[in-house]
């Protein structure tokens, strides 16, 4: 494919694609079982958990929008990347050599959520591809999305079968911090100095206010908090998920196959956004939060039979829509100041992590995981809509 042998050729691309998917490997590594080993093994309940997902949000957010505008305030943006690589490893190290529950906390609640890679990865290969046609650009951005899911589909299959034979589930931390080493010695050797990029790198010259005045701008913070409602979907599968399919007493072998099957198929899902026809980027956001939402409803309600893998394509092809086309929307609203929309796009996250925690926090509270999923479901939908009301006389 071209956009492969245009990532392949440029040497920043292929680095951010490389750390695209040592991240995608770092998070399939975590995210089926930190619900799990939050609730089942360190005791802190599923309000406990929900504490824990709120806290995190709020540190995402502010290094993210901290991150961000640094970014775009000076133009170096090697510096950012090498703090959020390190955080990475601290994290992780906290877990591997000292686990306890407040290594747990300080690990999933502070330092992991620190972490501003993934925002950065996007600006730089918007700065990296700005000279192309946009739809040649938004082919790259979908492909370098793509290489986040595509650890899934080994990775998780190779966990599910360690854990069905014994290993313990604890094991993912060591694992990990092998990932975020190679990771931060990645981004040391690799990533731009200052000046490496002049001409499409520019300091904005923006104050902080200024900076986050622009950000405050209603009709933005609309489509952000609309897109966070949108991203509730995505948050709120991992925590039922791998609660619903691992037994009290059981492994995370299912969990794990399943959550790799369905990040398996969305890599071609996601390869294929380019073929699909010229809609705006909305309504097809709102196709795939419908899509997803049948998925995230039907994972507790199908839990114990064999027809839950019949989740897997709608799950596969919601997924595509709502990772990928959120991330282009936004960078489309501040296209000038690539680092700040990297920051829109935690701030859509820390709407969304917070929601999910809601929904989870009363779900569970009232009845169970089968409640927890529906009401992130309504809450999903309810921002797919309002993103398409917003959004009925723009562009994109």
């Amino acid at each position: 494919m071209q956009q492969l042998r245009l990532i392949w050729r440029d040497p920043t691309l292929r680095m951010v694609a490389g750390l695209m998917a040592l991240q995608g490997a770092l998070l399939c590594t975590f995210g089926p079982f930190v619900s799990v080993l939050a609730v089942r093994s360190f005791g802190l309940g599923d309000a406990g958990y929900a504490a824990v997902m709120f806290t995190s949000t709020l540190v995402a957010v502010t290094s993210a929008l901290y991150s961000g505008i640094r970014a775009d305030q000076t133009a170096n943006r090697r510096e950012i990347a090498l703090f959020a690589g390190a955080v990475i490893v601290a994290g992780v190290s906290a877990m591997t050599f000292l686990p306890s529950t407040l290594s747990f906390v300080l690990a999933h609640a502070l330092l992991l959520p620190a972490n501003s890679l993934f925002g950065q990865l996007f600006a730089q290969a918007r700065l990296a591809t700005a000279h192309l046609p946009p739809a040649q650009r938004d082919s790259i951005q979908s492909t370098i999305r793509a290489l986040l899911a595509l650890p899934f589909v080994v990775i998780l299959p190779l966990w599910s079968v360690a854990f069905e034979n014994g290993v313990p589930v604890m094991a993912i931390y060591p694992v990990g911090l092998v990932v975020g080493v190679t990771m931060l010695a990645l981004i040391w050797t690799g990533w731009p100095s200052k000046g490496a990029m002049a001409g499409r790198d520019v300091p904005s010259g923006l104050s902080l206010r200024a900076a986050l005045a622009e950000v405050a701008n209603p009709a933005l913070a609309l489509r952000i908090a609309a897109l966070g409602a949108v991203a509730v979907g995505g948050t709120a599968y991992w925590a039922v998920m791998g609660l619903a399919l691992t037994p009290a007493t059981g492994t995370g072998g299912n969990a794990a196959l399943y959550a790799g099957l369905v990040a398996g198929l969305e890599v071609p899902f996601m390869l294929a956004l380019p073929l699909l026809p010229r809609w705006k980027r909305a309504h097809l956001i709102a196709i795939g939060t419908a899509l997803y939402a049948v998925h995230l409803v039907g994972i507790p309600l199908l839990a114990h039979s064999p027809c839950l893998w019949l989740l897997l394509l709608p799950g596969a092809a919601g997924g595509a829509l709502t990772l990928t086309l959120p991330i282009l929307y936004l960078q489309d609203q501040l296209s000038e100041r690539p680092g700040t929309a990297a920051a829109l796009m935690s701030l859509k996250k820390v709407a969304g992590d917070a929601l999910a925690a809601g929904s989870f926090a009363l779900g569970t509270s009232l009845s169970g995981y089968t409640l927890a999923a529906g009401l992130a479901a309504v809450v999903t939908l309810a921002g797919a809509g309002t993103l398409v009301l917003a959004d009925a006389k723009r562009r994109f």
